[in-house]
C-alpha cells in the first residue's frame, strides 16, 4: 500500500494520519513520544519530520523484534553479570550503583588484583589494552565504564534512570559528558601526577586546579537551583557524576577546597548517603590533606623487581645473591622520617585549640578570640610572619586574584598540622593587594614548605616583632578581618586552619 495515507488509532481513540507511508505492521507508542499539531477538528496530525521518522521506525522494527529485545532483556536481567574491577574502583562503582537502582545482578570478579588480573591473556581478550572495568555478558564483554553503566541501566525497561522524556535523556547524556570531560579529566590531571603516574610540574598542577575550579563552579551554579542534575530524582547522570567526584573528595579535594562550592558539597553528600549508593560506596570520608608529590614510577619499579629476585635467588643459593638480598632489604621502603618540627621541644601552645577558638567565636571576636590567641601564643615554640605579594600590579581581575590566593592555600595543605594563616585581598578597584599573616611552628618558615610550595617565593616575608605594638595591632586586625584594613576596603579574607 505504498503511497497511500495511513491512519493509526491511539489508545485514547483518536487517529494519527500519516501521508504516503506503508501500512505498518506494528505500533510502538514510544516512537511517537514527540508533540503533534492538532487540527480544527481535533484530529492529531504528525509533522512531516515525525511522520517520516515514525514510518521508517515502523518498517524497521516489526513486532517480533520488539518481543525479541524484551525477552532478551528479561533473560539477561535475571542473570548475574561479572564485573572485572577492584572493589575500590570508582569506575566500577558506576555499574554497581546503576545495578542497585535497576534490579540487575552484577557481581565483582573473585580475587581480582589490579596489575595482575588485567594482564592475563583471558582478560586481554575482553579488552586488548588491559583497562578496567570490563563487564562479562552472555553476548560478549563490554569495556569503558560509562558504556557498561548504560548497558546495565537499559536492562530494565523504561528505566527512570534515563528520565521520562527526550529532553531529559539528552540532558542526562549532557551531564554524563560533563562529568567525564570536565570533572574526571581535571581531577586526574591534578591527582595522578602527585601519585607518580605522570610527571609532576607546578605549572601543570596550577592549570588542572584552575580548570577543575571552573568546572565545579559551573556545576555548583546549576545545583544552586536543582537537587539533582536532571529532573526530580536520581538519574544515570547523577550516578556517574557522583562516582567521578568520589575520587576527588576521597583522595585530594579537602574541605578547604570544596567549601568554595557549597552546592556541590551538598549534592555529593546527599548522593553518597542514598541507600543504593551507600550499599556500594560504604562510608565515605573526605581527604584531610593533599597527597605529597611522589617520584614518578619508582614505586611500580620497586614492586616489580623485588618479587622476581626473591623467588629466583633462594633456588641458586650462591653467596653473591645473599649480598644482593641484603642490598634489597636495605633499599626496601623505610618508615618515613619524622618531620623536624615534630622533634622540637614541646610548646605550651596547642595549635588545634587555637583553631577551634577561632572557628567557634561568633561574637565579641576581639575580646574572646584575639585575647585568647595572645594568652595561648608561645613565642619560643611558634613564630608569626607577614607576607606581601610581590606582583600586585598584575592583580587586575578580582576573580583571578581570588583564585590565585585559593590556589596558594590549597598548596599549603602539607603544612596544616603546623600552621595557621590569614590571607586578605584588599581594594575596591584594581590592582588588588594581597597580604597575609602566618603562624608557623618553630622560629623559621619550615624548610619543607619553602621546598614544596612554589608560591612562597612570590611573597615578601617579614617576621613579626611582637614587642612592637604597631605590628602586634596589625596582627590583631588581620586575624579579625578588620575593615577597612590600613585605610582600604577588604575585597575578601581567607583563612587557613
Amino acid at each position: 500500500m505504498k503511497g497511500q495515507d495511513v491512519s493509526i488509532s491511539t489508545l485514547n481513540g483518536r487517529s494519527i494520519h500519516l501521508k504516503g507511508t506503508s501500512q505498518p505492521r506494528c505500533f510502538c507508542p514510544s516512537e511517537i513520544r514527540a508533540s503533534y499539531m492538532c487540527d480544527a477538528g481535533g484530529v492529531l496530525q504528525a509533522s512531516s519530520f515525525y511522520s517520516s521518522r515514525l514510518s521508517s521506525a515502523l518498517q524497521r522494527r516489526p513486532a517480533s523484534s520488539l518481543d525479541t529485545i524484551s525477552r532478551r532483556r528479561q533473560t539477561i536481567g535475571s542473570m548475574a553479570l561479572i564485573l572485572h574491577a577492584g572493589n575500590t574502583n570508582k569506575n566500577g562503582f558506576k555499574a554497581l550503583i546503576a545495578a542497585e537502582y535497576s534490579g540487575v545482578q552484577v557481581e565483582l570478579a573473585k580475587n581480582f588484583e589490579m596489575g595482575v588480573s588485567n594482564k592475563t591473556p583471558e582478560f586481554l581478550k575482553m579488552n586488548p589494552i588491559g583497562k578496567v572495568p570490563v563487564l562479562e555478558t552472555p553476548d560478549g564483554p563490554i569495556f569503558e565504564s560509562n558504556a557498561i553503566a548504560r548497558y546495565v541501566t537499559r536492562l530494565k525497561a523504561d528505566n527512570p534512570l534515563f528520565g521520562s522524556s527526550l529532553i531529559d535523556y539528552a540532558r542526562i547524556e549532557q551531564w554524563i559528558d560533563f562529568a567525564s570531560m570536565e570533572i574526571d579529566v581535571n581531577l586526574s590531571r591534578w591527582l595522578y601526577p602527585r601519585l607518580g603516574y605522570f610527571p609532576f610540574t607546578a605549572v601543570g598542577e596550577e592549570f588542572a586546579i584552575s580548570a577543575l575550579k571552573r568546572s565545579l563552579g559551573a556545576l555548583s551554579t546549576h545545583l544552586s537551583t536543582n537537587t539533582y542534575l536532571v529532573g526530580h530524582s536520581v538519574t544515570l547522570a547523577d550516578i556517574i557524576m557522583t562516582c567521578n567526584l568520589y575520587i576527588g573528595f576521597n583522595r585530594i579535594m579537602t574541605k578547604s577546597f570544596t567549601s568554595e562550592f557549597p552546592h556541590v558539597e551538598r549534592y555529593f553528600w546527599t548522593m553518597v548517603n542514598q541507600p543504593n549508593f551507600s550499599k556500594v560506596l560504604g562510608e565515605v570520608k573526605q581527604a584531610d590533606s593533599v597527597p605529597p608529590v611522589q617520584s614518578q614510577k619508582k614505586p611500580a619499579q620497586h614492586k616489580e623487581s623485588k618479587p622476581k629476585e626473591a623467588k629466583k635467588e633462594p633456588k641458586k643459593e650462591p653467596a653473591k645473591p645473599k649480598v644482593e638480598d641484603a642490598v634489597e632489604e636495605e633499599e626496601a621502603p623505610k618508615p618515613k622520617p619524622k618531620n623536624p618540627l615534630d622533634l622540637l621541644p614541646p610548646s605550651k601552645m596547642i595549635l588545634d585549640e587555637w583553631k577551634r577558638l577561632y572557628s567557634n567565636t561568633k561574637t565579641n571576636f576581639r575580646e574572646v578570640a584575639i585575647k585568647g590567641f595572645w594568652n595561648m601564643y608561645d613565642p619560643e615554640g611558634y613564630s608569626l610572619w607577614f607576607c606581601d605579594y610581590k606582583y600586585n600590579d598584575e592583580n587586575t581581575v578580582s576573580f583571578v586574584t581570588l583564585n590565585k590566593v585559593s590556589g596558594f592555600l590549597q598548596r599549603m595543605d602539607l603544612a596544616r598540622k603546623y600552621a595557621f594563616g590569614k590571607m586578605l585581598v584588599i581594594g575596591s578597584e584594581p590592582p588588588y593587594k594581597v597580604k597575609g599573616l602566618w603562624l608557623f611552628r618553630g622560629q623559621q618558615i619550615p624548610q619543607f614548605v619553602l621546598d614544596e610550595c612554589y608560591d612562597m617565593e612570590l611573597y615578601e616575608w617579614t617576621k613579626v616583632d611582637i614587642a612592637d605594638e604597631v605590628q602586634k595591632e596589625r596582627v590583631n586586625a588581620m586575624i579579625e578581618d578588620q575593615e577597612p584594613f590600613e585605610g582600604e576596603a577588604l575585597l575578601d579574607a581567607k583563612c587557613f586552619k
